[in-house]
């Protein structure tokens, strides 16, 4: 059998209409529970965790918690919790635009 190729992911692939149904769908959830129901079906447990951390994580950054202080509470490593700096401070905005509009 024939091992398929993996298809390297383009600009293309991120503007395209999969992901673009996929926000849409996230947009018509109404609600944590049914948001937590959609993304428990669409990712596994701990996908959703892992997540959840770097949610969790990129607060912590605005908030300028301490890298060590994040790896306690999340488990994450540094080089995750640095790449979610990065993309914090030098992203499409997406981290902060949620951090603001977060209800705890």
């Amino acid at each position: 059998m024939a091992k398929r190729q993996q298809k390297t992911r383009t600009r293309a692939d991120w503007d395209g209409e999969k992901v673009n149904a996929l926000a849409r769908a996230f947009l018509s959830m109404r609600g944590s529970r049914e948001m937590k129901a959609f993304l428990r079906d669409l990712l596994t447990e701990s996908e959703v965790v892992e997540f959840a951390n770097r949610f969790y994580a990129a607060r912590a950054i605005a908030g300028s918690t301490h890298y060590a202080a994040i790896e306690d509470a999340t488990g994450l490593s540094s080089r995750t919790i640095a790449r979610v700096k990065k993309w914090y401070r030098h992203g499409k905005g997406g981290y902060k635009l949620a951090i603001r509009r977060y209800k705890h």
